[in-house]
């Protein structure tokens, strides 16, 4: 094998170009600050990440918490103990105060029955309620106060709220009309002397021998006269609502009322209505209801 001992020599008298890089401290200078610089960025953008990740969890919890409307509107119907199969209807406008407090103004409407009245039939095929005298409708405007208990998820769950209402209450004494016939009872009922008029128990001594039946609700709408009072209402009601703009729910709670004297729902003869009706009438309620919100 041949070696060329000039070029070998040549090539001797030559540093490599990596040796040459090595001794050659203005070229890895610049190197060494890159390499430095990047290393500090990768370490500070690694120190940041849990701190940035931790701080977009704050927010989305904070979003989450915190309601996305201001107002709420509601309607709904209402039983109660003194009430019929349908106690009445109500509408409420809640207006957000903070995270966990809102007012509210409300009006409901109710009719409240007598807890002895029953209904009885007549010999002419008709029925009554014995001894009513007027019907009593309460119209009830309120404002209060409601605080959430228990708050549910954004888009499903139930919210528990706990709320107190107060406010004045207009009775509306409506007079419960009766058909009456004052002619002979054996005759027909076309042949008689039939007349719509309040039920009297001074007047109406016959009831089961006379009376036809019950007149039409609105008979004596014209005397209708109001009866003042007040009330104070507690509840709790378990909100659902699937999505952020609509809600549905119930409400349980109590309610008492009083009035400035006592509305003569029902009359005996020769009995004192205050005897028979009570000036203060507490009840227990439910109200299913629904609404919106924006």
């Amino acid at each position: 094998m041949r070696v060329n001992l000039r070029t070998f020599g040549r090539l001797a008298g030559q540093k490599p170009a990596c040796l040459y890089f090595l001794h050659c401290p203005s070229l890895l200078q610049p190197v060494r600050t890159s390499f430095v610089i990047g290393s500090g960025l990768l370490l500070a953008a690694l120190a940041a990440a849990p701190a940035a990740q931790a701080q977009r969890s704050q927010v989305t919890s904070s979003s989450n918490d915190d309601p996305s409307y201001r107002k709420e509107f509601t309607y709904g119907i209402n039983f109660n103990t003194r009430g019929g199969l349908i106690g009445g209807a109500s509408v409420r406008s809640t207006r957000l105060l903070n995270q966990n407090w809102s007012r509210f103004w409300s009006l409901e409407a109710v009719e409240i029955k007598h807890p002895k009245e029953q209904k009885q039939g007549t010999g002419y095929g008709g029925s009554f309620v014995y001894g009513k005298s007027n019907y009593l409708f309460a119209v009830r405007p309120s404002v209060g106060a409601q605080r959430v208990i228990f708050r549910k998820a954004p888009e499903s769950g139930v919210q528990v709220n706990a709320l107190a209402s107060a406010g004045p209450t207009i009775g509306l004494l409506m007079p419960y009309y009766i058909s009456y016939n004052y002619g002979p009872t054996q005759t027909s009922v076309s042949a008689a002397d039939i007349r719509n008029e309040q039920y009297d128990p001074t007047v109406h001594t016959q009831p089961y021998e006379r009376l036809v039946d019950r007149a039409p609700l609105f008979s004596g709408v014209g005397q209708t006269k109001p009866i003042l009072g007040a009330h104070l209402r507690g509840a709790l009601s378990f909100e659902y609502g699937r999505y952020r703009d609509a809600v549905a729910g119930v409400e349980v709670g109590f309610l008492l009322e009083a009035y400035a004297k006592d509305p003569p729902i029902i009359r005996v003869a020769d009995v004192p209505d205050k005897d028979l009706n009570d000036q203060f009438l507490p009840s227990v309620y439910l109200t299913l209801y629904l609404g919106s919100r924006n």
